[in-house]
């Protein structure tokens, strides 16, 4: 299996990151992406220490990296900022820039702010040639943010064919359907096994399963039965048996197709150690 977007830097695992690594091991995660974000950009290069760290351990799956700016701390995206992401992006073990986006629910930075952030980030990205993970997340009862997203990656993104990841999808079938026709895969997390998500359950259903990632958020969204609680990757497990539930599918095809997609994707050998 793959954990497509786990926070693996986060603070929450400073005294037990191997034991969690190896625990994801055993339950047959032996490849996770590890999203760049830090606390803000000033410790975004995180998730590439712990990649190298990694790199070449026993019994610890393969971690890759991103860099980037979250939409929270957008206003904080300064000239120096969006210079280190440039330099990040350079690195070998860095695959992809994200996650970056649009946050209209918490609103921590100015919409102004998000929305410029967001097109620097692509700009830096497509120099690189890499593609991006993006944070969507509109404001109550709204598709704001879902509009001014695909609306951005449309008029400043699709043209250069790199794609990316939708992470954590929780948006309506329509956009997922412009977002992959704009080469992007779809991501489900944790929160598809809560009992309110019948309308991601309906989304998880439709999308075409070459299409489809798995991810845990970790330390995020805790999957049933372990919602509240620090999440691993260890439990993305748990993601691929909804899905293949709602689906009529099961656990294993699912693990394995959306590793498939995740190598396919990133043209990674699914053997490669990150060099």
């Amino acid at each position: 299996m793959v954990d497509s977007h786990a926070h693996l830097d986060s603070p929450k695992y400073d005294l037990d990151r191997d034991a969690l690594l190896t625990r994801a091991w055993q339950q047959g995660v032996d490849t996770i992406l590890s999203i760049g974000i830090g606390e803000g950009p000033e410790s975004m290069e995180g998730a590439l220490d712990l990649a190298r760290r990694s790199s070449g351990r026993p019994e610890t799956p393969r971690i890759f990296a991103t860099a980037g700016i979250h939409p929270h701390e957008a206003e904080f995206a300064n000239e120096a900022a969006l210079a280190k992401l440039d330099r990040l992006l350079g690195e070998p073990e860095v695959i992809a820039a994200g996650e970056i986006g649009l946050d209209y629910y918490y609103d921590h930075s100015p919409r102004a702010r998000q929305r410029a952030a967001f097109l620097q980030q692509m700009e830096i990205a497509a120099a690189r040639k890499l593609p991006i993970v993006i944070h969507c997340r509109p404001s109550e009862g709204s598709d704001d943010a879902w509009e001014d997203t695909l609306t951005a990656l449309q008029d400043h993104w699709a043209g250069h064919g790199l794609g990316g990841i939708l992470h954590c999808f929780t948006g309506k079938w329509e956009h997922a359907q412009k977002a992959m026709d704009m080469g992007f895969l779809i991501s489900f997390a944790g929160n598809i096994t809560f009992s309110k998500a019948e309308g991601m359950r309906s989304v998880a259903a439709k999308v075409p399963l070459d299409r489809l990632l798995i991810e845990t958020d970790a330390p995020f969204l805790a999957p049933v039965p372990y919602r509240g609680r620090r999440n691993e990757s260890a439990w993305v497990s748990m993601v691929a048996a909804k899905l293949a539930e709602v689906r009529g599918s099961d656990p294993e095809r699912i693990a394995l197709e959306t590793a498939n997609n995740f190598f396919g994707f990133f043209q990674i050998d699914a053997a490669a150690e990150p060099s």
